[in-house]
């Protein structure tokens, strides 16, 4: 047999082989925050579940951290006082209806008033010191949320000429419907034009003046009409926040009916001595 081949061993180097080395990854190091902060979570709702006043405690105990606020200094509190009374006195001004006797108002008061009427005042502008005076045969407290009066501020309805010039003190005179319409059906058209006016004017001042009495009865258009037509009118203007002029009691004699001394027959209407106490009256009754 031949001899056996030599077997050759090959020995490894000196050198040992190399290990793999443990590579670093952000990814890992992410997926082990949101574990983490999972776990925490959880943990926290678990705890707030179970502790009814948990969220009470933790937000008593962030308070007491919170450093107190220092008071308003004076000077500041003086000041708002002072800016904000004008407005408080403006929304807690009493209205009282009818309009009480007051001091004669001057020019610049004149000149700050609008009225609008119908047949009952259309002489107001002729006879009065009152320039600003918007008249329609066709005006009635039924129609005066759609009836059209002819103005400088064009031909709109009563609602859009008060909207359109802004007056800071409007008078209204309607009542042409008395005794020939419900003072149901009348007092529902003449408070949503009220309010429509508060509504989109808050600063203007709405006066309603009661109908004045007539000289003699005819038809459907009595005293007694007209006065319980009035006592409706002052009812709407106590729930609409407007004012009140009782003129009426101003025209009325003893017997109730128009005064004769303050009718023309001729022109059947007011005369000079009417108007004038017309005028003295509105102009001495001012909320």
């Amino acid at each position: 047999m031949e001899k056996d081949k030599k077997r050759t061993v090959h020995r490894s180097g000196s050198k040992k082989k190399n290990r793999p080395k443990l590579r670093f990854s952000i990814g890992w190091l992410i997926f082990i925050f949101i574990l983490s902060f999972l776990a925490c979570f959880i943990l926290y709702m678990l705890a707030a579940n179970f502790n009814p006043d948990f969220f009470l405690e933790e937000f008593d105990s962030i308070s007491d951290i919170v450093p107190e606020e220092k008071p308003t200094e004076a000077p500041a509190e003086e000041t708002t006082e002072a800016e904000e009374t004008p407005t408080q006195a403006a929304e807690q001004k009493e209205i009282i209806n009818p309009v009480p006797e007051s001091p004669m108002a001057d020019s610049s008061y004149i000149s700050s008033c609008c009225f609008i009427t119908g047949p009952e005042l259309a002489g107001l502008k002729e006879h009065s010191a009152f320039t600003d005076v918007i008249s329609s045969q066709d005006l009635s407290a039924a129609n005066c949320g759609t009836v059209k009066v002819e103005s400088n501020y064009g031909t709109v309805t009563v609602y859009e000429t008060i909207k359109i010039k802004k007056p800071e003190n409007v008078y209204l005179m309607i009542g042409g419907n008395v005794g020939k319409t419900s003072i149901d059906e009348q007092i529902t058209a003449y408070t949503a034009l009220i309010n429509s006016i508060k509504g989109s004017l808050p600063s203007t001042n709405v006066y309603v003046i009661s109908k004045p009495p007539v000289m003699y009865d005819k038809e459907e258009l009595t005293n007694d009409a007209i006065n319980a037509y009035n006592s409706a009118l002052l009812g709407m203007a106590n729930s609409t926040g407007a004012y009140f002029v009782d003129l009426h009691s101003a025209l009325r004699s003893e017997t109730g009916a128009l005064s004769e001394a303050l009718w023309d027959y001729e022109t059947l209407n007011y005369n000079d001595a009417g108007y004038q106490v017309i005028e003295n009256f509105i102009l001495t009754h001012v909320g």
